[in-house]
């Protein structure tokens, strides 16, 4: 009998997964596993952790819900704990596994853990094999390799509108076959909601889809998006798709194909596109880290020549984390951020902006706040965004300073969202 082990990682889905349809088709039975490696949860170089406890908690309910999914299919989420290179060969032996299904990584730190998985399975007589999932278009689909992506946007956008294309979904599984796989008692961390939140996120596919049709079918946002997308309080002006996507809830291509569906029955406009377009946006970066590996976290990013940020000031970085900067604002957003785990696109331009050309500090402490604090964490984005904000990552003309003052005129000209966080409490 053929045992495959199916490791699911920031892929937490059943629809639209290639690497668990590979796995069942080649397969006689799957053992469906999810690694809980404390690394993903020690503290960074900067001195903040990796995951905090928004984005923690609402891991674990995307856990919770793949394995409600997976148990309606006949199988169930196997949970290990520790290290990957070390858990998952164990298993593989224990079930004389013939070969590992995973997702492919493509940021730095992440693809250490594949080779040392790798290393460790031919040990057992055991294979892993990988494949991409993450993106809108597939890198073999792309029109030039990884090392010719074009650095600058428009020029990647452009063409690959042109000369690429969006496959199509994968079916969800009708069934799983699976050995018996034993129940977990899952531990939900407990977090303090805010009733100021836009939203309130909940992990997993089954809230995805459901938040998808909702944005989409029921309230029909999307036909205004282009036009509320820079706004800041409610549930709607924006997807709050990333949240999903950073785990893998969701996939790309199901926004995709459920947007061209809309576009079908409703008509297509700029708001349509405009969130296609954001998904485009998304693939660049994650292509981007493909090409230029670890340098994204070096302090010139890949540019050749060091940002302005040269002050190292403790006392002005705690300030801007909490939100007590002296610039309403700045102030509102960081307070939104610490109390949700997630803030608008404009707030981000913006609070990011304000910290590096204000504060002048390394803009890589400000992208590791961001890392801890953020529900919707994905480290190409994030990294990505701030090296360019900064001025060492993609932007052609350089790093710019924000106008911070008439931005906060132009989307907060009556003061609503600085009084909703600077004067409310919970």
């Amino acid at each position: 009998m053929k045992t495959a082990i199916m490791w699911f990682k920031t892929d937490l889905r059943l629809a639209d997964n290639e690497t668990f349809a590979q796995a069942i088709a080649s397969s006689d039975q799957v053992i469906p596993v999810y690694v809980w490696d404390e690394r993903l949860f020690e503290k960074t170089p900067y001195g903040t952790l990796k995951t905090g406890i928004f984005r923690k908690r609402f891991l674990v309910e995307s856990l919770i819900d793949l394995d409600k999914r997976l148990r309606s299919k006949g199988s169930g989420l196997m949970l290990l704990k520790g290290s990957p290179e070390i858990e998952i060969p164990k298993l593989a032996q224990a079930y004389h596994v013939q070969k590992v299904f995973a997702k492919r990584e493509v940021a730095f730190e992440e693809k250490q853990t594949a080779p040392a998985v790798e290393k460790a399975l031919w040990k057992v007589g055991c294979e892993l094999e990988i494949y991409s999932t993450s993106t809108l278009f597939r890198a073999d689909d792309l029109p030039f390799s990884i090392k010719q992506i074009p650095e600058v946007f428009t020029a990647f956008r452009t063409k690959v509108e042109k000369d690429s294309f969006v496959r199509e979904l994968i079916a969800e599984p009708e069934v799983v076959v699976s050995p018996t796989i034993p129940k977990v008692n899952w531990e939900l961390p407990e977090i303090m909601r805010d009733n100021r939140a836009v939203l309130l996120f909940e992990g997993g596919e089954t809230a995805a889809l459901s938040r998808l049709n909702d944005y989409l079918f029921v309230s029909k946002s999307v036909a205004s998006y282009k036009q509320t997308r820079n706004e800041l309080i409610g549930p709607d002006y924006s997807s709050k798709f990333s949240v999903w996507l950073a785990q893998g809830c969701l996939s790309p291509k199901t926004i995709y194909h459920e947007v061209r569906r809309f576009e079908e029955l409703h008509g297509a406009n700029d708001s349509t596109y405009w969130l296609i377009f954001e998904l485009i946006w998304r693939d660049f970066f994650r292509f981007l880290f493909k090409k230029h590996n670890e340098r994204f976290f070096y302090l010139k990013g890949i540019k050749s020549a060091y940002p302005n940020q040269i002050i190292h000031n403790e006392q002005l970085l705690e300030t801007w984390k909490k939100g007590e900067t002296g610039n309403d604002f700045i102030d509102a957003n960081m307070k939104e951020l610490n109390a949700t785990g997630f803030m608008s696109n404009r707030g981000r331009q913006l609070t990011a902006s304000y910290f590096c050309y204000e504060l002048q500090l390394d803009w890589r402490l400000g992208a590791a706040y961001f890392e801890e604090q953020l529900i919707d964490y994905d480290v190409s984005s994030n990294w990505g965004n701030w090296a360019y904000i900064a001025g060492v990552g993609n932007d052609p003309r350089g790093g710019r300073a924000l106008d911070i003052e008439k931005q906060t005129q132009q989307y907060d000209k009556n003061a609503t969202y600085r009084k909703l966080w600077l004067e409310t409490s919970n």
